[in-house]
């Protein structure tokens, strides 16, 4: 049991790196001059990458993308919330009472790096010939699955240990 308690507690902590690689790093989409994550864009001129600010206008609807840079951070919030519920769940709560809190908090993290990427593919970069999804949205679709894999253990676990 304890070596399925490490498995679960190794998943998590790799599904808050992703999330937070996801959210700040700065490749969401990416051409060969430009490289633009959810907060600002970076454009490569003489050699050298410039930080400016994200365009407005019909391509970065401003609504659209708050909605994403806030369901970005809630997701990390609430998985970073998760493991510290799920080591205080160890020492509190009763058999068949524990992991329920962590699997919700995981489970709410996973819907909502789902919307992220969801509406970051709906509504950003549709009209662009060129160009490619970075590793950033990569690993917010990876670290949708871990989330939503790693809640649902927790939803079964809970059930063992009743």
């Amino acid at each position: 049991m304890l070596i399925l308690l490490a498995g679960i507690f190794v998943l998590h902590i790799i599904g808050i790196i992703l999330l937070l690689v996801a959210t700040i790093d700065n490749a969401w989409w990416m051409t060969d001059t430009v490289s633009t994550d959810v907060w600002a864009r970076w454009i490569l001129q003489n050699g050298v990458w410039n930080y400016t600010a994200l365009p407005t206008g019909s391509h970065y609807p401003e609504d659209y993308l708050q909605a994403v840079q806030a369901s970005s951070v809630l997701a990390c919030i609430f998985s970073g919330l998760g493991i510290f519920v799920f080591v205080a769940q160890l020492f509190t709560l009763q058999k068949g009472q524990r992991f329920t809190i962590s699997g919700i908090f995981q489970l709410l993290a996973c819907l909502c790096i789902m919307i992220a990427a969801s509406i970051y593919t709906d509504r950003f970069h549709l009209d662009e010939s060129t160009g490619w999804y970075g590793h950033c949205y990569i690993l917010a679709w990876i670290s949708f699955a871990i989330t939503f894999i790693s809640s649902i253990i927790y939803f079964v676990l809970r059930k063992k240990t009743a």
